[in-house]
């Protein structure tokens, strides 16, 4: 056998070799189940959402946001009044209260399209109102029809606006400490992947 026909078959047999820096398109498969599963799980109560951003989003872990569904139309996530989320004056500290505004919305967001989409925050506006000496509660106040940019199965902008209150030690009453204005991109996951694939393929 010549040079060059060991050449092209050792060229042959390395690139069909598994394990050489190409990854297989079962195992591109099985890491978008694994991925998908756990963006289920994230949303599925508060344990698996602090075990998830213990992972991917540690500050929302040490903030200790939580997220409550109030029925099929409301969504509220409450921020304690913690150490970490104050500042030296003892009222919640302003970057606490905007940081977590943007993963209340993105928990929201998150819960709505499930895990077929990548949700990215363009742009925020929040509105300080008064000091803030308790707990945070975000709630959803405002939104455009999430249903019906979901069901057309595209790319599509989201506004929404939040309203955040104390929560006082009284019942029944909490007082408003800022407002705050998002704008989201949501983008299915497939049409990340078949553009990564034509850009390949270029």
């Amino acid at each position: 056998m010549t040079t060059a026909k060991l050449d092209q078959t050792a060229s042959k047999s390395s690139a069909s070799a598994p394990g050489l820096g190409r990854v297989s398109r079962e195992d591109r498969k099985y890491m978008q189940r694994v991925e998908a599963f756990i963006s289920r799980l994230s949303t599925r109560n508060n344990f698996w959402h602090k075990i998830c951003s213990l992972i991917w989003l540690p500050y929302a872990f040490r903030s200790g946001i939580t997220m409550k569904r109030l029925g099929t139309k409301r969504f509220t996530a409450v921020l304690p009044f913690k150490r970490i989320n104050r500042n030296w004056y003892n009222a919640m500290a302003g970057a606490a209260l905007l940081g977590n505004s943007e993963v209340a919305a993105g928990m929201y967001l998150f819960a709505e399209c499930g895990s077929d989409y990548i949700v990215v925050c363009k742009e925020m506006r929040y509105k300080f109102l008064r000091p803030c000496r308790g707990p945070a509660v975000y709630e959803i106040i405002e939104t455009e029809d999430l249903q019906e940019r979901i069901a057309a199965d595209g790319e599509f902008n989201i506004d929404l606006e939040l309203e955040i209150r104390q929560q006082l030690k009284k019942r029944g009453k909490e007082v408003r400490v800022g407002r705050c204005v998002m704008t989201f991109h949501c983008t299915p996951k497939s049409q990340l992947q078949a553009r990564a694939a034509r850009h390949k393929k270029k």
